[in-house]
């Protein structure tokens, strides 16, 4: 028998993903859903399922799934377009809106033009840099050019949570980079016990850097917004920019502002609407 479920594709600056609204209706098997819906191929076509549902401590919950099914804690590009759906679809009229999320709840200002939303600035909250909390499997207070060796080679990385796990490495060139055959080699590695996201950035100057992003559960995708944000610090930490920089991403730009003195990160950046459709997703359980 079919199941249809309705469905919108949204992205942010191309990290795309596929959003449902559960406000009344609670999506049964969000994990074979993602697979499916997912998959360029057989399926929809997206880095994820993100569902959109009631909560008792903010306006908004959001719940997001990888590709590959896995639930993670955060997405920066995601939770600006349920910022935008929640707004032009109507379920609220407030123009600074509260989300709940695995890793907290994040506060929203929405630019809006035309009556839609264009922009959304996202306090990011305090970035993690505790080894044990990231996790990574590292000593120390913090793990800020630590050396690890990846498939024979030498790197430095910077590890930083903003919600999950990341690892930011600097490298000379984005363009370059064989991501298909290294991103999984430091999102499997045994240092990270919860697999890790994986930031490859270029410093352009004081307020500018490239960045590539493999993402645990999705591969590589094109922006990654908590990826951004710990780019953003790891910058700082490292010398390498100033607090506020413009992050150039394969999919688009975003701004990131490491307000040091209080210990938070603001993103900002685009939330656009591809189309709306429906599926059935019996197929998927």
């Amino acid at each position: 028998m079919a199941e249809k479920m309705k469905f919108t594709k949204m992205h942010g600056c191309g990290n795309d993903y596929i959003y449902v609204n559960c406000m009344e209706k609670e999506l049964k098997h969000p994990q074979e859903a993602a697979r499916f819906v997912s998959d360029r191929h057989f399926g929809i076509g997206s880095d994820g399922l993100i569902l959109i549902c009631p909560s008792k401590q903010a306006d908004f919950r959001m719940a997001m799934y990888n590709a590959d099914g896995s639930e993670g804690e955060m997405c920066g590009n995601g939770i600006r377009c349920v910022a935008k759906y929640v707004y032009d679809y109507g379920l609220t009229q407030k123009e600074q809106i509260r989300i709940e999320t695995k890793s907290g709840i994040k506060s929203l200002d929405l630019t809006i033009e035309q009556g839609r939303v264009a922009l959304v600035k996202v306090d990011m909250g305090a970035p993690i840099l505790k080894p044990d909390a990231i996790p990574v499997r590292l000593e120390g207070d913090a793990c800020i050019a630590a050396p690890l060796t990846v498939d024979g080679k030498e790197y430095e990385i910077t590890c930083v949570s903003m919600g999950n796990p990341h690892a930011v490495v600097f490298v000379s060139d984005t363009k370059q980079l064989p991501l298909e055959t290294i991103g999984p080699k430091f999102e499997h590695h045994e240092i990270f016990p919860n697999r890790v996201n994986t930031e490859f950035v270029q410093v352009l100057s004081r307020s500018e850097v490239n960045m590539r992003v493999w993402e645990r559960g999705s591969g590589e995708t094109l922006a990654c917004g908590t990826g951004a944000c710990a780019t953003a610090v790891a910058c700082v930490l490292n010398g390498k920019t100033d607090e506020r920089i413009t992050v150039h991403l394969l999919g688009g730009d975003l701004q990131l502002f490491f307000d040091r003195e209080k210990d938070t990160v603001w993103m900002t950046g685009p939330a656009a609407v591809i189309c709306d459709g429906e599926i059935d997703i019996s197929a998927a359980e």
